[in-house]
Formats: C-alpha cells, structure tokens, sequence
C-alpha cells in the first residue's frame, strides 16, 4: 500500500531543496513533535548513495534510524530512494510561482496503521514546512 502526504511552502524551490537536503538543516526539521529531535544526520545526495537520520525521543526512551539508499535523483524535482527495510519512497518538488510544493509517496509497513503512518510522515513534513519558512524569514 502507498500512502501520500504533500505541503505547499512559501519558498523557492532552490531554497527548499537545500533546506530538504543539508544535515545541518534536516537535524533541525526531521521531527514528528516536539518530543523528538533527530540527534544525527547524514546524507550522500546521489544514486547509490546512503543517508541516515537518528531520530530519538527527547526523553531518552527510544531511539532510530531512519536510512536507506538513493535511487534516483533529479535535481530540484525528484528524489527516490529505499529504505533498508526495503521500502520505496518518491519525493516530487514543484515550483508552483514563489511557492514549492512537495509531494511524498511512500511504501507502508505494517507495524502500525496506515492513518498512523501518514499521520506521522505528514507531521515530519508539517515540521519542515514551519522550520523552513520561519528559517528564511530569520535570515533574509
């Protein structure tokens, strides 16, 4: 089963795609809520290369990494990759006149519901929209 999530951003695209694609940025955006944080990340934008995200509860409870391998890039319009699960993910960026919208498609799994997943993927994607947009207006 595939699942969407998408958002609209107030940006350029070449602002949201480096924004998307920096560790230093994606380990202040890649969070669900606040009571996550990513505590390292890594990533080697190209076929065939891998990144790696450590997503962790800010209470220490529990930790992960969310990683996998690219598989085809098209700069500033697509990302695809696999998870290490083996798992598919598509990424479209869309220049829609000063707004960028990104759109994610992506393979469930089947330790939690679908609206759960997409609940949580929409999330991550809500917390890049704010990070972003309030990151520009900080630094213009």
């Amino acid at each position: 089963m595939k699942l969407t999530v998408s958002c609209t951003l107030n940006l350029p695209l070449n602002r949201v795609w480096e924004l998307w694609t920096t560790p230093k940025h994606i380990k202040l955006w890649n969070q669900a809520s606040t009571e996550w944080h990513t505590t390292q990340a890594s990533n080697n934008l190209m076929v065939g290369g891998a990144f790696n995200y450590h997503m962790a509860a800010k209470d220490g409870s529990f930790g992960f990494d969310f990683s996998g391998k690219y598989t085809s890039i098209d700069l500033e319009k697509k990302i695809c990759y696999t998870l290490d699960d083996h798992r598919e993910v598509e990424i479209v960026f869309e220049q829609i006149n000063n707004q960028t919208q990104i759109t994610q498609q992506f393979e469930a799994e089947t330790e939690n519901t679908p609206d759960l997943q997409q609940a949580g993927w929409q999330a991550i994607l809500n917390s890049f929209k704010k990070y972003s947009e309030t990151y520009e207006h900080e630094n213009k």
